[in-house]
């Protein structure tokens, strides 16, 4: 099983940031109901590994907030243009609760996450895309703000890989106070 912890968006802002999408050359736009903000990627996993991290992700407490999607940008890998992004602007609400979700994935056994965490939401993934269309696409959307989205919950989702992409499924809403 292929687990990641996340925020889901509620409709309309996955709606809004599915209108970012353009034709443009080596550019996969991800389906609305994939749009969320990433917690923590855990990866493959066997049963009693995610019962686990159940446990210990229910045993969290936090309370709701608010989030703001503010601006785009382009995620590079070793100088490759990988993905489009919407960014989250930063909020200690935010950031403790990230911080509890990866002290409690190590206790019960995952290994620290080594990336800082950068929240936003993921668009678009690329293949060879236009550095010119991309900074093109930049330039267009780079004032984007969406409307606040409250956090109430965050979601251990699983993810299966198909031949149009990922399958992801919410398996466990945890809630905030």
């Amino acid at each position: 099983m292929r687990l990641f912890v996340a925020l889901e968006l509620p409709h309309d802002a996955r709606a809004r940031l599915a209108r970012l999408g353009t034709s443009m050359l080596g550019a996969r736009w991800l389906p609305p109901e994939n749009l969320h903000l990433t917690l923590r990627f855990l990866g493959e996993m066997p049963g009693h590994r995610a019962e686990e991290l159940d446990g210990a992700l229910a045993a969290l407490r936090g309370r709701g907030f608010t989030l703001h999607i503010s601006g785009v940008g382009v995620l590079e890998k070793a100088g490759r243009p990988q993905a489009l992004w919407a960014g989250i602007e930063r909020n200690p609400q935010l950031d403790h609760l990230q911080a509890k979700i990866e002290t409690a994935v190590q206790r019960v056994g995952f290994e620290p996450e080594r990336r800082r965490f950068n929240p936003h939401v993921t668009v678009a993934r690329l293949d060879n895309a236009s550095p010119l269309k991309l900074a093109e696409w930049v330039q267009a959307n780079n004032l984007l703000r969406a409307d606040p989205v409250d956090v109430e919950h965050f979601t251990l989702f699983s993810s299966r890989l198909g031949k149009d992409g990922a399958v992801y499924t919410a398996e466990v809403e945890y809630g905030l106070a």
